[in-house]
């Protein structure tokens, strides 16, 4: 395992001159989480990998670390179906396949396809809509793989810069881009995408490279310059430093959340699309944030 001291000289390297294209030695992520569900004021999970009805996973193969975020749509406690059970079974799901080596790294629009399909086909009746992010790291091509599908996404952060972020997905103003199933007869009279309409990018990371993955909870309430100046605080790629930074950024978003008059990037947005709206946005927040560092077994 890397020291503190020879990490960082790692990173330095990695930030100031690249890395050498010829580097064979594999990458992983170091990765850790929190998150606040809406209707709570402590970072806690509800059950597994849920914040309200925010749902997520981190998962490892010998091939990949693949990690992933999806939000329920609220919508639909109004017809009494709880929403967190379509995000975290999506999840569930997208996890075991992972871990079962069913999919392949250059391809995360497969892990969400074929959960998705899954959960179609399964004999216990499951209703309800959500969004979803997928990211993979291919430990030995240094790739990073990625398919977002809505408003949720990631950002990738190198020497205080983000140089690669998902692009949003919206079919008009907060109303994004999610996968759902419907109750027999109803199914077109509810909002649904296709996985294959989830946007896929690829691209070499770095060591030392931040990666933010998390639920739009985060992005309404935190424009980038407040995240970035959170991510200062992330010294080196132990577990500890990186859950101590996760825990900052989503306790920020939820305190923005509740304060009427932040103008925040939810706010800004609204009054884009004409409408007067001033203050953050309550909502379940999930922040999965890793570091790129060497593979150790």
């Amino acid at each position: 395992m890397l020291s503190v001291l020879s990490y960082g000289r790692l990173v330095a390297r990695a930030v100031i001159g690249g890395l050498s294209q010829t580097d064979g030695r594999d990458y992983s992520l170091v990765t850790a989480s929190c998150g606040f569900g809406k209707d709570f004021r402590r970072g806690i999970l509800k059950k597994g990998m849920c914040y309200g009805d925010d749902a997520c996973f981190i998962a490892r193969h010998r091939s990949a670390d693949v990690l992933g975020v999806a939000d329920g749509v609220g919508g639909w406690r109004d017809y009494g179906v709880d929403p967190s059970q379509f995000s975290s079974t999506l999840m569930k799901t997208c996890e075991r396949l992972v871990k079962e080596g069913r999919f392949v790294p250059s391809s995360p629009v497969g892990v969400l396809t074929t959960s998705y399909y899954e959960l179609l086909q399964n004999k216990v009746p499951l209703l309800g809509s959500s969004t979803a992010c997928i990211v993979v790291l291919d430990r030995q091509s240094h790739q990073l793989h990625t398919a977002n599908l809505g408003d949720s996404g990631f950002l990738v952060v190198r020497g205080g810069e983000v140089v690669h972020r998902s692009d949003e997905q919206q079919h008009y103003f907060n109303t994004p881009f999610q996968l759902s199933i419907a109750p027999p007869g109803a199914e077109g009279a509810v909002l649904s995408d296709s996985p294959e309409s989830a946007d896929s990018s690829s691209f070499d990371v770095q060591l030392g490279d931040i990666i933010l993955t998390a639920t739009d909870g985060l992005f309404d309430n935190m424009p980038d310059y407040m995240i970035l100046q959170e991510l200062k605080k992330l010294k080196n790629s132990n577990y500890e430093s990186i859950q101590q930074t996760a825990r900052s950024i989503a306790e920020q978003a939820h305190v923005l959340a509740y304060d009427p008059n932040y103008m925040s990037p939810f706010a800004q947005f609204a009054c884009d699309n004409g409408l007067n709206v001033r203050g953050g946005k309550p909502d379940d927040i999930t922040v999965l944030l890793s570091i790129v560092a060497e593979y150790t077994d």
